[in-house]
């Protein structure tokens, strides 16, 4: 598949590899629709946009506040005539034991990493079906193979989400809508800088963004990026729960209870 030319929605597109999707995107004479919370304030959209005229609109998009979503989906369809691919790129994470959970994190991290797809989903659908053709692109997380210690507020969504998009994937098909998923690892964004830990396999947003990029350009239902910590994740997925949890057992900081 070529994208040269083509209309693309970036949701969550005003930092990190969002930002870097929007720019790789222009360069390959893609005409985006960038959206963030306060895409129209960002400075860097705004610099791509007086950079790239007439190829890339902006608009705000609040994707927690479920009710404002609808004319957001219709300014966006109508900002080029129509939408080639919906690119759904938002995520929240904060690392937290059983001792700092917060439940307004967790309804944040439920909003963005698959709530938020979900009622993008709904008012694009009708659009998308009306079109007749289409490719939605949801950006997931290597992190929906298995619960990890002090990270299940954000990889429980995430797991939703790629579950959503196994379920969705053969009746888009029938209506000539193709479905991918990206499953990524560690790249280096204002998420991970939350981690106190070595990263395995960390990679740069422009890293990320290239290759997400690529896979637009494939027919894969799903593209999982680095090889070395997929490997360890698609591995702890598959063992035995017993064996699997005794490994995650090991990962837990050492407390001190004297």
């Amino acid at each position: 598949m070529h994208i040269n030319g083509k209309t693309i929605w970036v949701v969550g597109a005003s930092q990190g590899i969002g930002l870097c999707l929007a720019e790789s995107l222009l360069k390959r004479q893609c005409r985006v629709v960038a959206s963030s919370r306060n895409a129209e304030q960002s400075p860097e959209l705004i610099q791509l946009k007086l950079r790239y005229p007439g190829k890339i609109a902006l608009i705000d998009c609040d994707i927690g506040e479920r009710d404002s979503l609808p004319p957001v989906i219709e300014q966006a369809w109508s900002f080029f005539n129509g939408i080639d691919i919906w690119l759904y790129n938002v995520g929240s994470y904060q690392p937290m034991s059983i001792s700092d959970w917060e439940i307004e994190k967790f309804e944040q991290m439920n909003q963005s990493n698959y709530l938020g797809a979900v009622y993008l989903m709904y008012g694009l659908w009708p659009k998308f079906e009306q079109q007749g053709f289409g490719e939605w692109l949801w950006n997931v997380s290597l992190a929906s193979d298995f619960g990890l210690p002090y990270g299940g507020g954000y990889s429980a969504p995430k797991a939703a989400l790629m579950n959503l998009a196994e379920s969705l994937h053969p009746e888009l098909l029938e209506h000539n809508i193709r479905l991918k998923v990206i499953n990524h690892g560690f790249v280096k964004t204002r998420l991970t800088a939350k981690n106190d830990f070595p990263m395995l396999g960390l990679m740069s947003a422009q890293d990320a963004a290239d290759r997400i990029v690529k896979a637009l350009q494939q027919n894969r239902f799903e593209t999982r990026f680095p090889l070395n910590l997929s490997a360890v994740l698609a591995t702890l997925k598959r063992l035995p729960k017993s064996w699997s949890l005794f490994f995650t057992q090991k990962m837990l900081r050492k407390t001190n209870h004297d």
